[in-house]
């Protein structure tokens, strides 16, 4: 983190002068689009470069139509390799019927098994107010196709066993 010189702004002049919210600026830098300097005692600084960057961003939201989530994520792609390479798989995978599961079968087998994505969601939902993490972390691991599916201890029907192609990880 750079320390920015006297000749900025502080994040409220800032918000003033880019018509951003001091809210939304902070939002900006922990999405990492523009970071500001910081003053000796820690208060964001925004000079002419972290002026610029903001009124360039919100050109490219009003040409093409993005919200700040979406640079937000166009930026995560460029920093995670892994993130990008798993989101590429995904988008070019076909649905394939897993092996063990007949083809009469596939649906129902499909149903049960987002029945259980939501119910390990809304269990998670609940244990993330009491865990460190908030992340279960029985049920994915990280693999070669970006996540592997164990069963848990607690699962209804671990004989009915997700497929572990990039189409069907949830």
């Amino acid at each position: 983190m750079q320390t920015a010189s006297v000749d900025a702004l502080t994040i409220n002049e800032a918000a003033e002068t880019t018509g951003w919210s001091a809210r939304m600026l902070r939002y900006i830098e922990s999405i990492g689009l523009v970071e500001p300097g910081r003053s000796g005692s820690g208060y964001r600084l925004y000079g002419p470069p972290e002026l610029q960057r903001l009124s360039t961003l919100r050109e490219l939201l009003d040409e093409r139509g993005l919200d700040l989530g979406e640079v937000g994520f166009a930026l995560r792609l460029e920093r995670e390799s892994g993130l990008r390479k798993a989101i590429e798989q995904w988008l070019v995978a076909e649905p394939a019927r897993p092996e063990h599961v007949s083809a009469d079968d596939w649906l129902r087998f499909e149903q049960e098994k987002h029945q259980r994505l939501l119910a390990d969601a809304a269990r998670d939902a609940r244990l993330s107010t009491s865990t460190p993490t908030g992340r279960r972390s029985d049920a994915i691991s990280e693999g070669p196709a970006g996540g592997t599916w164990r069963p848990s201890s607690d699962d209804p029907d671990p004989s009915i066993r997700p497929s572990t192609t990039p189409m069907e990880i949830a």
